[in-house]
């Protein structure tokens, strides 16, 4: 078995161990914020591989992460029953609309959540590939301001739109159905198997990033990373490779925002503010820039501390004043690793994956 695989079935385990002890201590209740963290943290890892592998900064996810739960709470909370014509029908009868209830008991027709999770995600593709092109052309802090900017438009469109609920946001968003009769949501009745099914995604999510850095395309992007004008100079497609990691991971947390929408029923335009991207940023900082697992467990734990506010009424002060003492006094996080060495280690392998004499 490999190191990889020991690594995903100790986090695996780590998961089970949690929620059996919840239970004992009769605290299960935790389970709903842990499963809240699970989503962020898929906004996380996502981020990630942009800045630690792709050499990328970003402060705009948390825009992504908004687009991604604003489109499908809209699609699917927005009632179609008045509205006639050849392409509703046509919708109705492939099944992609659905009949539900309301909370005062009438009928809705809206958009079934999987049609409305793949507009969402398609959406997130395109906007990541139309500002990506221009934007990943920029370095430093220049590429900071110009995602930093991407942020603050998704916040005060959602912010000042009516339809999208302004300042109130979108509520009353249905669960999301999932096979073998599962459904994504926050009812307490079903606060376990939502918890498995969460932080599930986020192994799945970790099982891809982690094969994608082993691969050729991740050597790639850690030369990127350590010496772009020296990759490109030796035919690495440079701006190819970070444009498709900044959409991968955009895509990451535009998943992350549907699936939390589903959870807990609603989201308002908080979810797209600029300290929720500081937040993403100071995260994966203390974790290790190029540290999966690193980044995934300081999520796991500032994430969780946050949701139960424990930091109080100086939520946003914390991951600021974080930011800021990591990159001072730890620039390669507290869970450091070095990429260059993990590099030297990979291409030392020859293609039947022995070590190279």
């Amino acid at each position: 078995m490999e190191r990889k695989h020991f690594a995903i079935a100790g986090f695996a385990g780590l998961i089970v161990a949690i929620q059996l002890a919840t239970r004992l201590t009769g605290t299960e209740y935790f389970l709903t914020q842990l499963t809240m963290t699970a989503y962020y943290s898929l906004v996380i890892v996502g981020l990630c591989m942009l800045i630690g592998y792709a050499g990328q900064i970003s402060l705009g996810h948390a825009g992504f992460f908004a687009i991604g739960g604003y489109v499908s709470a809209f699609l699917t909370t927005f009632d179609l029953k008045s509205h006639h014509g050849a392409f509703i029908s046509l919708m109705e009868r492939s099944g992609a609309l659905v009949s539900r209830q309301d909370i005062y008991g009438g009928t809705l027709l809206t958009v079934h959540p999987w049609i409305a999770c793949a507009a969402a995600i398609l959406l997130t593709v395109a906007v990541a590939y139309l500002v990506g092109g221009p934007v990943l052309k920029l370095k430093g802090h220049y590429l900071a301001m110009a995602t930093l900017g991407i942020g603050i438009i998704v916040y005060r469109i959602v912010l000042g739109t009516e339809f999208l609920g302004a300042s109130d946001g979108i509520s009353e968003v249905p669960g999301f159905p999932l096979p073998g009769g599962l459904v994504i949501t926050g009812d307490s009745s079903s606060r376990i198997s939502n918890y498995y099914l969460a932080w599930g995604v986020v192994i799945l999510g970790m099982v891809l990033l982690l094969n994608l850095i082993r691969s050729r395309v991740g050597r790639a992007l850690a030369a990127v990373h350590g010496a772009e004008d020296a990759a490109g100079a030796m035919g690495i497609p440079t701006a190819r490779y970070k444009l498709h990691t900044f959409v991968l991971s955009a895509v990451f947390a535009s998943l992350a925002g549907v699936l939390l929408t589903h959870f807990n029923g609603g989201i308002g335009p908080s979810e797209a503010g600029v300290m929720k991207s500081v937040r993403y940023v100071a995260i994966v900082a203390i974790g290790g820039m190029a540290n999966l697992w690193g980044a995934l467990s300081m999520s796991l734990v500032l994430n969780y501390l946050s949701l139960r506010g424990y930091f109080g009424t100086y939520d946003d002060a914390v991951f600021g004043v974080i930011l800021i003492l990591i990159m001072m006094f730890a620039p390669d996080g507290l869970l450091r690793r070095h990429l260059l060495s993990d590099l030297k280690r990979l291409v030392s392998r020859t293609p039947a994956g022995e070590e190279a004499p």
